[in-house]
C-alpha cells in the first residue's frame, strides 16, 4: 500500500490551524469556512495539539461552555497520535481505529507537512480498488 506522503501530496491543501490561546469559537468559524472536522493547533511552528468537532461536542457544547470564552488550550488533545510521511496508508488507518480517531498529522521530525483524514484515505483507497478492478477487466478481455 502507498505511504502516506502520496495522500497529501494529491490534496496539496493548506494546513488549517489555531493558536492554543485562539477561543474556541474561533476555530468553529475555520471548521465550518473549509469544511473540516479538525485543526491543528499550532504555536511558535510547533505542533501542540489537534482541536476537532468531537473535543467542541464532548467539552464545550456538554458541559454548558461558551465557546466565545473558552480557549482551544482547554479542550484540544494533547497528547497527538502523529505518523511520518513514509507510514503506509494501512496502518495509519489501523491507528486511527486503534485511538478511535479521525484526523492524523503527518510530521516529518517536528515539521507538520499536514493532516490526513479518515476520509482521505478511504477516498484513495476505493481510488485504488477501481484502478485494479479496471486493470483485471482489461486484462481478462484482452
Amino acid at each position: 500500500m502507498k505511504p502516506v506522503s502520496e495522500v497529501l501530496r494529491r490534496r496539496q491543501g493548506t494546513l488549517w490551524h489555531v493558536h492554543p490561546d485562539d477561543s474556541v469559537y474561533a476555530a468553529l468559524e475555520l471548521l465550518a469556512a473549509h469544511e473540516i472536522g479538525a485543526l491543528l493547533v499550532m504555536d511558535g511552528g510547533c505542533l501542540v495539539g489537534v482541536v476537532s468537532e468531537r473535543d467542541y461536542t464532548r467539552k464545550v457544547a456538554l458541559q454548558g461552555r461558551n465557546s466565545r470564552e473558552t480557549r482551544v488550550a482547554e479542550i484540544m488533545t494533547r497528547e497527538v497520535v502523529r505518523v511520518p510521511p513514509e507510514a503506509p496508508m494501512h496502518e495509519c488507518m489501523a491507528l486511527m481505529s486503534e485511538h478511535r480517531i479521525r484526523h492524523l498529522p503527518v510530521l516529518s521530525g517536528a515539521t507538520v507537512l499536514g493532516m490526513i483524514s479518515m476520509r482521505d484515505l478511504l477516498d484513495e483507497l476505493i481510488a485504488e480498488q477501481e484502478r485494479t478492478i479496471a486493470e483485471l477487466e482489461h486484462y481478462i478481455h484482452s
